[in-house]
């Protein structure tokens, strides 16, 4: 069975106001079937989204979106919002098109999106502009964003994957692994027990405290900004290749080479390997 719910704005002719007025206000509160462990997708611009994982076996969406402008106004615009179950999962996708809008003043958008879900959904979300704030979702995340920041707590899944340009990701916990492509974002993670990481950076700061697996591995790349890397728990080889950087440790690391471009060391108590490339970033290596 798939159920489609479509809010929709027919195409407006926007004419010209010399005052304050609202367009295009949008509530939607529903609730919908999904399997405990489904996955959620959304696709959305410019929203501020609050997703949240409880016991609940359904998921209740409630958008709102209120559009003032002040000034002029010409042309046309279509916003409307398909929601879909299917297969045990469920698609939020905004659609929204203009017609050679032009604006002399200004328009101001409010606009959310908070979603209720079981705690064992996974969640795909892609997004230019605007916040995400998840909480208590246990399933993998792959979060895709653009200009936005993206804070995560006490989501116990075991597989996080980012994609995003500016912008921050926030996390208090994490586990499994961890993948990372940013341009110019921080990233601050905590209390974390990765057995694999893969961070891409350009500019920006990896702040990451971790145990170390075993066997696991370990892949950091970072052209500016800062490296810094707790190691919670656990050990094995570090090896750091870089140009302009320093390196900084602290705790029980045993220096193995050192040159130019190149640091090697080792970190008893495990076998885990830690590659990182860094070109003008700091690097600072600390145990916990």
């Amino acid at each position: 069975m798939k159920k489609i719910l479509t809010l929709c704005m027919a195409s407006i002719s926007l004419f010209s106001v010399a005052q304050t007025q609202k367009l295009g206000d949008y509530h939607l509160d529903q609730t919908y079937k999904m399997d405990a462990k489904g996955i959620i997708t959304l696709n959305s611009s410019d929203a501020n989204v609050f997703i949240t994982g409880s016991t609940r076996n359904d998921v209740r969406v409630k958008i709102d979106r209120v559009v003032e402008t002040r000034g002029f106004v010409f042309g046309d615009a279509e916003f409307s919002i398909d929601v879909s179950e299917a297969n045990g999962n469920l698609s939020i996708r905004e659609r929204r098109s203009s017609n050679s809008i032009g604006v002399v003043g200004s328009i101001y958008e409010k606009y959310t999106i908070t979603v209720e879900a079981p705690a064992g959904a996974s969640l795909v979300l892609r997004g230019d502009d605007g916040d995400y704030y998840i909480k208590t979702v246990h399933g993998s995340m792959d979060i895709n964003v653009d200009d936005a920041d993206v804070e995560l707590t006490g989501c116990q899944g075991s597989e996080f994957k980012f994609r995003l340009d500016d912008g921050d990701i926030k996390m208090d916990e994490g586990k499994g692994s961890l993948d990372v492509d940013a341009d110019d974002a921080d990233v601050i993670i905590k209390n974390a027990r990765f057995t694999k990481i893969n961070a891409d950076m350009d500019d920006g700061d990896f702040l990451v405290e971790t145990s170390l697996t075993d066997g696991g591995d370990y892949y950091i790349s970072c052209q500016d900004g800062l490296i810094s890397l707790t190691v919670l728990g656990g050990g094995g080889k570090f090896d750091i290749r870089h140009d302009d950087a320093r390196v900084i440790t602290t705790g029980g690391f045993m220096q193995e080479e050192e040159s130019e471009n190149r640091t090697k060391l080792n970190l008893a108590n495990g076998t885990a390997r830690v590659d990182i490339r860094a070109d003008d970033a700091r690097i600072k290596l600390s145990v916990r």
